[in-house]
């Protein structure tokens, strides 16, 4: 991968319930620590956060149960790694306890220049482009990797 460039990353989840229900609290409980691992992993660049240091509570989409998370990566194995080889695969194994399932893409990856950072209307616009597009360079997945183009 060119150094030239970073992986940014954008994931939503609905929500089974608000999160101070008990039905979320083993997910809310985890949160601080997935967090962390995410900070210490390899190829960590940033992720968004509010005030409180996490992205919790931040509200992109109308849905008050719609949880988002953006973040940033020097390459797609470095996220693989953080995403299905460390503890968070834990949280992941478990997310039909705490979200609601759909057929909908859920993530969205797409390359922008080493030292920017991507906006939160700009996840949710590549996210959308996804949706409706398909896997291009403008947005896909990880089973459809595009090379970062200048």
């Amino acid at each position: 991968m060119s150094a030239a460039f970073h992986l940014a990353q954008v994931n939503i989840a609905r929500a089974l319930a608000p999160l101070d229900s008990p039905a979320m609290a083993g997910f809310v409980a985890r949160i601080a620590e997935i967090n962390a691992l995410a900070e210490t992993s390899p190829g960590y660049v940033w992720r968004f956060q509010d005030d409180s240091g996490n992205a919790l509570y931040v509200r992109p989409y109308e849905d008050p149960n719609m949880l988002f998370n953006l973040s940033v990566w020097q390459t797609p194995d470095h996220l693989k790694a953080y995403v299905y080889r460390s503890a968070h695969v834990e949280v992941m194994r478990q997310k039909q306890q705490w979200f609601e399932h759909t057929d909908e893409a859920i993530l969205a990856l797409w390359w922008l220049p080493a030292g920017t950072l991507p906006t939160v209307d700009e996840a949710k616009a590549r996210l959308e482009h996804l949706r409706q597009h398909g896997p291009s360079p403008h947005a896909f997945g990880f089973r459809t990797l595009f090379p970062p183009t200048s």
